[in-house]
């Protein structure tokens, strides 16, 4: 997994000024490097639909912010998610985690997570990047940057 500080650095230079996350196991040991980072704000949503609501205002208002959500998360956000990526197209970056994604490739996992993430953002027509473990933080920032360039929603899903 990329390290706190080499990620922070990555959103740095992508120019994201607001993290809006809700941490989960892949992504919380982020947390010291981003409550420490002096160049993006971050935003501590009790909800997954209220993280994408806060992003939406947050573009609304000329910030640049990021979205990290855990894939259950996902699945409580999605009148969030269409509202604000469907209705009003803003260019939602996001990131989510997809638990125990290596141990149902194995067969060793009864967690639906998995099962149901990537289909869930078909359906809802969201482009993504699925990043295996062990991907880079280049790998994430590049992510990120097409995400950026598009002008439109993503995300890039990092599977646990």
């Amino acid at each position: 997994m990329a390290g706190g500080a080499d990620v922070v650095a990555a959103f740095e230079r992508c120019g994201f000024t607001h993290v809006v996350w809700i941490p989960d196991s892949e992504v919380g040991p982020w947390d010291a490097a981003l409550s420490a980072s002096a160049k993006l704000q971050l935003i501590r949503p009790t909800r997954e639909g209220e993280a994408i609501a806060i992003a939406g205002g947050l573009i609304l208002g000329g910030a640049r912010p990021l979205v990290i959500i855990q894939c259950t998360g996902l699945f409580e956000a999605g009148d969030s998610l269409r509202n604000f990526v469907h209705d009003l197209k803003l260019p939602l970056p996001l990131i989510i985690g997809l638990r125990s994604y290596r141990l149902h490739q194995a067969g060793k996992s009864m967690d639906t997570c998995p099962v149901f993430t990537l289909p869930i953002l078909q359906t809802w027509k969201l482009p993504f990047q699925l990043l295996e473990p062990g991907y880079t933080v280049k790998q994430l920032e590049d992510g990120l940057q097409q995400i950026l360039a598009s002008g439109q929603a993503g995300a890039v899903v990092l599977a646990e």
